[in-house]
């Protein structure tokens, strides 16, 4: 079904531009924003928080643990564990940071959306 919105690709689709550039998944871009939000307070609880609030979608700590290793193992984000009192009996926290390479990722994905965007900032869906 065509909708007849004229737009321009500033990046012809070739196999080079496809095989060169990988997107993130917008669970991972949601979870790296959330970080990078989040700033000094990035905690898993705190996370999944801004998660929750800024998606208005659950969550669950599977998924969220899950997206974290493997963002990790993919070098865009890193943790470090940080000493807490209270009410976790002192037990230590990890504690998120995006990678620079994690900010570079999401700054590509953010332009691929922009450009994909272009010209349908007025589309409407027709019955």
């Amino acid at each position: 079904m065509a909708y007849g919105v004229d737009c321009v690709d500033p990046l012809p689709p070739t196999t080079e531009h496809m095989s060169t550039k990988s997107y993130l998944g917008e669970f991972e871009q949601v979870m790296l924003l959330a970080i990078l939000r989040k700033g000094s307070e990035a905690y898993g609880v705190e996370v999944r928080r801004e998660l929750e609030r800024t998606t208005g979608r659950t969550v669950s700590r599977g998924a969220f643990y899950t997206t974290l290793d493997r963002l990790q193992s993919k070098g865009l984000l890193r943790w470090s564990t940080r000493p807490v009192e209270g009410w976790r009996g002192g037990r230590p926290q990890r504690h998120f940071e995006v990678t620079d390479e994690g900010i570079a990722k999401l700054r590509r994905s953010h332009e691929a959306l922009t450009s994909l965007w272009r010209g349908l900032e007025d589309f409407e869906v027709k019955p």
